[in-house]
């Protein structure tokens, strides 16, 4: 197998030769101007890795991983839009450098896209990762409905709120290793246990996610700290600090989470400053460290070389410790 950097390799000289010059131009530059922008592309490494894993060649698996790319885009894109968001990986997001209706359509076509790279696959193959990709993509739109729909209810749970991430972030992550797994063609079992490891891993990703939205270092974390704190969003964060706060705390941030001042700087802080003195910033550290040795565990019945077991577990540690 290949370090993660080189496989991130493989993935961005694919990315750079990827050039979509196609009519109406209105259409495909934003699509080439959002798979440009590079960013960690997690979830492609992930299918290149998982095809080693099982002991295929990663070129093998380049097409699902294109395929998860695009679509994982296509969802940001999208998501960008219904969170008014100015900033993707330190770059205009590709409304507020177009308009909304081309953000839309561009989104569009990037899903249709993203399936047509299965087309270069053997039918059992293809109809595995169709199959997979389906499940996938209504999943995270179900989860990106809850996600809104939690940003009017007072009562969001926090098996509800992880039963959002799940869908919206974890179950893509779950998908581009089990697509490796389908590619390399190893058995079911393994092909579950792997998207088991997945999903678990991009449960933790995201409440990693969650905690450096509030706590994260602007210049590294290429979107606007405090994003989530403005748009009121119910995050583990939030949660619990709901749940571990004193009366006057939990008044206080009902308060601030029912506002949308001008000026969110002050709100920012205040809000940071609660997570802190009700522990929800600890708490949720650990749940990512939970998550993460969850996914572990599934290693533990793979039946692959015990190095290959070191290098997913090397990247999910990794994972634990970004500040990305």
């Amino acid at each position: 197998m290949l370090s993660i950097s080189q496989y991130q390799d493989i993935i961005s000289a694919h990315f750079s030769n990827l050039v979509i010059e196609k009519e109406p131009i209105n259409l495909y530059q934003p699509i080439q101007y959002i798979l440009s922008l590079g960013g960690k592309r997690m979830r492609p490494v992930l299918t290149l890795m998982a095809a080693e894993v099982f002991n295929v060649d990663c070129q093998k698996a380049l097409a699902a991983a294109t395929a998860v790319e695009v679509f994982h885009n296509f969802s940001l894109i999208h998501d960008d839009i219904m969170d008014d968001a100015p900033l993707r990986r330190g770059h205009e997001t590709v409304h507020e450098k177009w308009n909304i209706n081309t953000g839309i359509l561009s989104g569009d076509a990037m899903l249709i896209l993203a399936y047509q790279h299965f087309e270069q696959y053997e039918p059992k193959v293809f109809r595995d990762l169709a199959k997979l990709f389906s499940k996938t993509a209504l999943e995270v739109c179900e989860g990106q409905q809850w996600d809104v729909d939690f940003e009017q209810r007072d009562d969001v749970t926090i098996p509800e709120y992880l039963k959002m991430i799940e869908y919206k972030t974890a179950v893509l992550v779950g998908a581009a290793m089990k697509m490796g797994a389908i590619v390399a063609e190893t058995s079911e079992e393994n092909a579950n246990l792997i998207y088991d490891f997945g999903l678990n891993l991009g449960i933790a990703f995201q409440l990693q996610d969650d905690y450096l939205d509030a706590f994260g270092d602007p210049l590294t974390f290429g979107k606007q700290v405090g994003g989530d704190i403005i748009e009121n969003k119910k995050t583990y964060l939030y949660l619990k600090a709901i749940e571990f706060a004193r009366a006057e705390e939990r008044e206080q941030l009902l308060h601030l989470f029912s506002i949308q001042p001008s000026d969110n700087t002050d709100k920012i802080s205040s809000v940071k400053a609660i997570f802190n003195q009700t522990k929800a910033s600890e708490a949720t550290q650990e749940a990512i460290q939970n998550y993460t040795f969850r996914a572990f565990k599934t290693l533990e019945k793979m039946q692959i070389d015990n190095d290959k077991k070191v290098i997913l577990r090397s990247f999910g540690e990794n994972l634990m410790m970004r500040n990305v």
